[in-house]
């Protein structure tokens, strides 16, 4: 099992410019009840993360995003919190991950709905104009976090898993 320790990483996250701030871990209870329901098992890192370090929103981009509970406390109905909420349609994580290798960008190719690019993946973090950090869930990348750009359809892998992620930014 991958065990992080917490309080590093609160420490770290006091001492960065912007004073960022962690939600509190979630139950094991509340973390498997989700699984269930979505017919998955996340990667081990993502999970150990947020059973005992915090469920965002303190990370990358513009903020990690809560695995259970949507956003609270926000104004704006940002696009962020609808593809929040895409993720979680019933079917959608469990569904088979279409990602085999990286697509390069395109300004001719737009992205197509029906390719179904986003299946079996779970967004991390949004980094603007449609470019969502995503953690792959199923199929040969499992594990992996790749960078997709829904408007035009390309994507890239950014790291072999959570923790190498959260950790780059972390120590930025």
């Amino acid at each position: 099992m991958s065990e992080w320790d917490a309080e590093a990483v609160r420490a770290r996250l006091r001492a960065k410019i912007f004073r960022y701030e962690l939600s509190p871990p979630l139950p094991e209870a509340e973390v498997r009840a989700f699984e269930e329901e979505h017919g998955i098992r996340l990667p081990e890192e993502y999970r150990t993360f947020v059973t005992t370090v915090g469920d965002g929103p303190a990370g990358p981009r513009h903020g990690l995003m809560p695995l259970v509970t949507p956003r609270t406390g926000v104004d704006d109905d940002w696009a962020v919190d609808d593809e929040w909420r895409d993720d979680r349609r019933p079917g959608r994580l469990a569904a088979p991950c279409p990602i085999r290798g990286p697509r390069p960008f395109d300004e001719n190719r737009r992205f197509d709905e029906a390719e179904g690019l986003t299946l079996g993946t779970l967004m991390l973090a949004e980094e603007g104009c449609g470019m969502y950090a995503r953690l792959i869930l199923n199929g040969p990348l499992a594990g992996q976090v790749w960078q997709l750009d829904q408007d035009f359809g390309c994507h890239f892998p950014e790291s072999p898993d959570f923790r190498s992620w959260y950790t780059e930014w972390l120590e930025q």
